[in-house]
């Protein structure tokens, strides 16, 4: 009954709301440290370059809007300057979660024991070091399945007008669908669940995880608040596994 109370209740607004307020916890606040100061470093000075450069890129795409869509330049800029946003954003967040992934793995497996009382075998930073081969196979994963479908996301932004107006669009629901997997994946992984099954569980709960990396990704997309969005997902997505997905794939 209570499990049935808490998908009905907790939402992936929910859980992300809960990831603010779990990386202020007294114990974890430590392990936030690390993943958040990579994700400043990388985040801060790759947006402080795309803005430097979107001065130079803009004109360029515009230019080859043909004349007969000329009469919608007004709707196309802002939707261009958003879909270069929303595109880099990811590709910056995708950098700095391989170089964070065993530090935000520990974050994860961290919270899970504060929230549940349970610690995992071989936790801590002796155990995430010697996962570090696991967890960058795992990266690579992620990076395997996440390229193609890319690619061809952005071979629309080549359609013009079609593709500067559709692409945007899909591109954000990709990215929240993939910056789900991309968070959710740190609990599972410490519970060495295969990245197939991940995906499977995650997809039980689509709208609800739809929900949670559509905020991420919009987020993600925002200066100053982008800095922090790293260890916030990770505890959120750490919260979402101990309530919905632990009982069935936790390590026995």
């Amino acid at each position: 009954m209570a499990t049935k109370k808490i998908l009905k209740e907790h939402n992936g607004i929910h859980y992300f709301r809960q990831g603010w307020n779990l990386i202020r916890l007294p114990g974890i606040r430590r392990f936030v440290i690390l993943p958040l100061l990579i994700n400043i470093l990388l985040m801060g000075g790759a947006f402080v370059w795309l803005f430097y450069r979107l001065g130079q890129w803009i004109p360029t795409l515009m230019a080859h809007i043909p004349d007969w869509l000329q009469w919608l330049s007004y709707l196309l800029w802002p939707v261009t300057v958003i879909s270069i946003v929303l595109v880099f954003s990811y590709l910056f967040s995708t950098v700095a979660n391989w170089i964070a992934a065993p530090f935000c793995g520990l974050l994860a497996e961290q919270l899970e024991a504060r929230l549940t009382g349970e610690s995992l075998p071989d936790s801590g930073w002796v155990g995430i070091m010697k996962d570090i081969p696991r967890i960058m196979k795992r990266e690579w994963q992620k990076f395997a399945w996440y390229l193609p479908r890319a690619l061809g996301l952005l071979l629309l932004y080549f359609i013009p007008g079609f593709g500067q107006t559709v692409a945007p669009v899909l591109w954000f629901l990709f990215s929240a669908w993939m910056l789900s997997i991309q968070y959710c994946d740190y609990p599972f992984d410490n519970h060495k669940v295969s990245f197939q099954q991940m995906r499977t569980a995650l997809r039980q709960h689509k709208t609800d995880n739809m929900q949670f990396g559509a905020l991420v990704s919009l987020f993600t997309m925002i200066p100053l608040l982008n800095l922090a969005i790293m260890p916030v997902a990770v505890c959120g997505a750490t919260a979402m596994w101990v309530d919905r997905y632990r009982n069935q794939h936790r390590i026995q």
